[in-house]
């Protein structure tokens, strides 16, 4: 962005002294109007400091579900369905869709029109190609979709057959990207400078590092006011913030609570938090001996004070959680509040006959979520109860999690498709056996709101689906998650979104 317009004078003696530090960090600042297009140099500029980095452009592969992928395919590629900032679904490519009468057979309607960034034009194929090659490498989005198949009916239309009725297909497809039908498999060489039909095209990409986004002259909507976007990787959050006020990037997300009321003081900055799909969840291992009992699993919840615990370290980005999942998903229904109660929560332990003599192994990733881990384990040794807190290398904790090599494992969930399928639907069946915990009722209650496109009947069949998870405690629900964000205040249109992937589309300064 244009310095001299955007931040004033004394902003400027701020990064003309903080500049040469960081240069080895992050690109040459300008100080100037002019500026050659790094770090928010020229006007029209805009760099991102992302919470994750890009290693890969291809939505399909392996990094598919990752972040930083998702993040650069929305602005590279089309979808059928999209969610909006707030959760909800608009037709990206697609017009219209609708279910048939068993809900397993999804009808999409495209757009006329249409056209990849080179000019060719996209239609029923190219979606129908992108679909398979989806399934076929089989990446972490490709398992949305277990033995989907995806058939062409005209150039304009194309029809989404599930095994079993799926009401979540359109939540679901707001991970599905449309490439060109010519992509191969292992195509590597096209993801150097992919054609696609999104806002944005490709004007350089260094894994890991940053990647160069300019308008796609050929998009279909309404062109994008910038003239470039630069994501940048700055792993150290201490960078991050800096380079935030020096005004070296423009915009910040997923800053912690301590950070947020130094931001909120600088009158060039904007901060909010918005609700996201996250929250905190604490699975219970119902196969493990001490934790079979309902009895035990809740009053071991009951022995945690999660509302204090959120109070002193979340207090900007947390509240205490009422459902198993959060407020902008489909499907959430508030249940009454567990109560921290530790006198309640020994006696019932007591009269059930747990062994306070043995650990409970509490696994967990990710050294962010260590304080809060410390926090639990500190209320439960109150009440007697020991646990082990287990962090672990992300592969590793993903292996245990499955082979229920825990007791109590801690994980913050979110439900990227905004529809409660994707996470009760799909997490807490019978079959799915996530967390050694099986009701028969339970799955009836998860296979019928699957199997009807009413949404007032799905969130109903999900509200008392999870009336019995919060009452036979499968797990503990101390937190839902809000995102914080930071930008520059000159920037126009900027909307934080709820999952963490802002859209730049409709972003503008005032120079562009």
């Amino acid at each position: 962005m244009t310095k001299t317009r955007a931040y004033g004078r004394s902003r400027l003696i701020r990064l003309a002294t903080t500049c040469t530090a960081g240069a080895a960090l992050l690109a040459a600042c300008s100080t100037t109007s002019g500026g050659d297009g790094g770090g928010g140099g020229a006007s029209g500029d805009v760099t991102v400091a992302g919470t994750y980095p890009i290693e890969s452009l291809d939505p399909h592969g392996a990094q598919g579900a990752s972040t930083g992928t998702q993040l650069a395919a929305q602005e590279i590629f089309s979808r059928l369905v999209k969610p909006t900032a707030d959760g909800t679904l608009k037709g990206d490519l697609a017009t219209s869709w609708k279910p048939d009468k068993d809900v397993t057979r999804w009808t999409f309607t495209l757009r006329s029109g249409v056209t990849f960034s080179d000019g060719s034009p996209l239609d029923a194929d190219d979606v129908v190609a992108s679909f398979q090659r989806m399934i076929t490498l089989n990446g972490p989005n490709a398992g949305n979709f277990p033995g989907y198949t995806m058939t062409k009916v005209s150039p304009t239309e194309v029809v989404l057959k599930s095994p079993a009725p799926d009401a979540s297909v359109p939540g679901k497809l707001g991970t599905f990207y449309v490439l060109p039908s010519g992509v191969g498999k292992e195509d590597t060489a096209f993801f150097n400078h992919p054609v696609g039909s999104g806002p944005f095209t490709v004007d350089g990409f260094t894994p890991g590092q940053s990647l160069v986004l300019v308008p796609n002259k050929k998009y279909g909507g309404t062109k994008p006011a910038l003239h470039q976007v630069t994501v940048r990787n700055v792993p150290d959050l201490s960078a991050r913030l800096t380079a935030l006020r020096t005004g070296e990037v423009d915009v910040v997300w997923g800053i912690p609570d301590d950070q947020l009321a130094s931001l909120k003081g600088d009158k060039d900055l904007t901060v909010r938090t918005v609700p996201s799909s996250a929250e905190f969840t604490m699975w219970f291992n119902s196969s493990t001996p001490a934790l079979k009992d309902a009895k035990v699993r809740r009053a071991i919840w009951q022995a945690v004070d999660f509302r204090t615990i959120i109070a002193k370290l979340y207090p900007e980005t947390g509240k205490p959680a009422d459902a198993p999942v959060t407020g902008v998903v489909l499907g959430h229904v508030p249940q009454p509040p567990v109560a921290y109660d530790p006198a309640a929560a020994k006696a019932a332990l007591t009269a059930a006959g747990f062994d306070f003599s043995k650990k409970l192994r509490l696994q967990f990733a990710n050294d962010e979520f260590r304080p809060f881990i410390q926090a639990v384990v500190s209320d439960l040794q109150k009440v007697g109860v020991r646990a082990d807190p287990l962090e672990k290398e992300q592969a590793t904790f993903t292996a245990d999690l499955i082979a229920l090599k825990w007791d109590i494992n801690f994980q913050q969930l979110a439900t990227p498709s905004y529809d409660a399928a994707s996470n009760l639907g799909r997490l807490y069946t019978c079959a799915a056996n996530r967390m050694g915990y099986c009701d028969k009722q339970l799955d009836g209650l998860l296979a019928s709101a699957g199997a009807t496109a009413d949404k007032q009947q799905r969130t109903d069949l999900y509200g008392r689906a999870s009336r019995i998870i919060w009452r036979d405690a499968v797990g503990m629900y101390p937190m839902s998650v809000s995102i914080a964000y930071a930008w520059n205040s000159d920037l126009k249109g900027f909307v934080p979104d709820a999952s963490g992937l802002p859209d730049f589309a409709g972003v503008r300064t005032d120079g562009s």
